[in-house]
């Protein structure tokens, strides 16, 4: 990265105690490069040890995506074993750096596949009316692992298969989400932000200790079966994803025309 190039994550610490992340690339739809990747766990590792953050709100840049994955132009080889698997998405979330301070997504526009490690990672989750969701993996012949799991932690069973399934083919409404749980609260266009700020600041307000120590618990409550899906994840990735070259090839006859549901 040189001098010219901006960073490709935003941060603003307020006096409130609020800290904002912006993941900063509207140009790619904020997809997430080696070096944002990089970028986002720094600054989780930054928080954990900062007294002056006590809540975090994370959004993307740009009115037309929060996240739209990983960038497919990341090529990370992988080992010949299939019980193996180097992904670079697996630091980028708060969670993995062992940082317990709560933090709020903010979703405008698209937020579909590798997206998922940031909002399955947070505490919960605040869209506006343009938010859509949805996962490509299964139309490009990768499995679905590591998101899928995210999101059967978030939504009732059926919503989070068809939603894993189902691929390019359907788009999951702001509506819709809200409406099973995925969202906790629905904005106008633009509103997500200030509406996760507000709700950042009233945590931020509370003893420190307090809430650090209730988001810890509520992880605890769904933690065993979680590390366990983790933990099969990168077989079933290494055995049933098609090789790269095939996966570009389905990418690029994708059928571009989806339902909204």
């Amino acid at each position: 990265m040189t001098d010219e190039t901006p960073p490709p994550v935003r941060t603003e610490v307020g006096d409130d105690g609020v800290a904002l992340v912006t993941l900063d690339r509207p140009g790619r739809h904020n997809a997430i490069d080696l070096p944002m990747a990089a970028a986002l766990a720094a600054v989780w590792r930054r928080f954990r040890d900062d007294d002056a953050v006590r809540a975090v709100v994370l959004t993307g840049a740009g009115d037309r995506a929060f996240c739209s994955g990983i960038d497919r132009s990341v090529r990370v080889p992988q080992p010949a074993s299939p019980y193996s698997l180097d992904d670079p998405l697996l630091a980028v979330g708060p969670k993995a750096a062992d940082l317990w301070k709560p933090v709020l997504a903010a979703v405008g526009g698209l937020a579909c596949g590798g997206a998922f490690y940031l909002l399955g990672e947070a505490e919960f989750v605040i869209a506006a009316e343009n938010a859509a969701f949805f996962d490509p993996h299964t139309t490009y012949g990768m499995v679905n692992a590591y998101e899928a799991i995210h999101m059967a932690q978030r939504m009732p069973f059926g919503e989070a298969a068809r939603t894993a399934l189902m691929g390019t083919a359907e788009r999951l409404s702001a509506r819709r989400a809200y409406e099973i749980g995925l969202v906790s609260e629905l904005t106008p266009p633009g509103g997500a932000v200030p509406a996760a700020l507000r709700a950042a600041r009233v945590i931020a307000a509370c003893p420190t200790e307090a809430v650090q120590g209730t988001v810890r618990a509520l992880w605890a409550a769904k933690e065993a079966a979680y590390e366990r899906a983790l933990s099969l994840a990168p077989h079933l990735i290494s055995l049933g994803s098609l090789p790269p070259e095939r996966q570009q090839e389905l990418f690029a006859a994708r059928d571009r025309t989806y339902r909204l549901r």
